[in-house]
């Protein structure tokens, strides 16, 4: 057998894999941004070396986020920007303990922890835990 009469395959194949290896390469590139990198479980958080800023929501007894698990260095500065639809309080569970206060509408404050471990920060009113901030 000479193989005359058969169609050549090679010819056909070498595009086809060719096609599929690229929409492989541009699928896996498809989610990075580019954008800058924020800290661990970082959804609402965001960090410029200096500070790391996460903004906490109230809307009645609901606040974002819930338990996020923010990364934060000794010492380094933790701003909260607090929108509240009513007046409240946070608490820091530091050593020392802080508390933040906070009018209806939008703050700011910073905080610093100077020790490491996993810090809550949370309300009592309702009883939830917005963020555990992980000190190293």
């Amino acid at each position: 057998m000479s193989g005359r009469g058969r169609p050549r395959l090679a010819p056909l194949v070498a595009p086809l894999v060719l096609l599929t290896l690229l929409e492989a390469g541009l699928t896996a590139c498809g989610g990075d941004s580019g954008g800058d990198t924020a800290p661990a479980g970082s959804g609402s958080a965001r960090s410029d070396g200096d500070t790391v800023a996460v903004t906490v929501t109230r809307e009645g007894d609901t606040f974002t986020p819930n338990g996020e698990r923010v990364e934060l260095a000794t010492g380094q500065a933790l701003v909260l920007t607090v929108e509240a639809d009513e007046a409240g309080e946070l608490h820091v569970h530091s050593t020392p303990e802080q508390e933040i206060a906070y009018d209806e509408g939008t703050s700011e404050h910073e905080i610093t922890i100077d020790r490491p471990g996993v810090v809550e920060v949370e309300s009592h009113d309702p009883d939830v835990i917005l963020l555990q901030l992980e000190v190293r």
